[in-house]
């Protein structure tokens, strides 16, 4: 996947650090209001609630997610995307390097 860049944002210095450091994250905000977070996942697996509903754009890497309800997990790769309805949850698993994403409150 190319390198995607995002014009006139502002980004708060410090990171969103989860799980001793093996998610981190940084939150870009937009003019209009609107806000998005790039990531990495380093290998793991790792459980989040969410409170909006989410787009998770799979930027770089490998990664199996399953939903709050699902029985089975799912392969993303770059390119790819999941979305995460509002008031709910995902697991996500990185088996080995890291993988890299776009969440984008929808």
């Amino acid at each position: 996947m190319s390198n995607l860049e995002f014009a006139g944002v502002s980004v708060p210095a410090l990171a969103n650090v989860y799980f001793d450091g093996k998610v981190v994250s940084h939150t870009l905000k937009f003019g209009d209001g609107s806000k998005k977070t790039l990531g990495v996942v380093f290998a793991g697996e790792y459980h989040f609630t969410t409170s909006s509903a989410e787009r998770m754009q799979i930027t770089d890497g490998v990664c199996q997610v399953r939903l709050d309800g699902d029985d089975h997990m799912q392969r993303f790769e770059a390119g790819s995307h999941f979305d995460v309805p509002a008031n709910s949850g995902f697991t996500i698993a990185v088996d080995e390097g890291l993988a890299q994403y776009i969440c984008s409150y929808i």
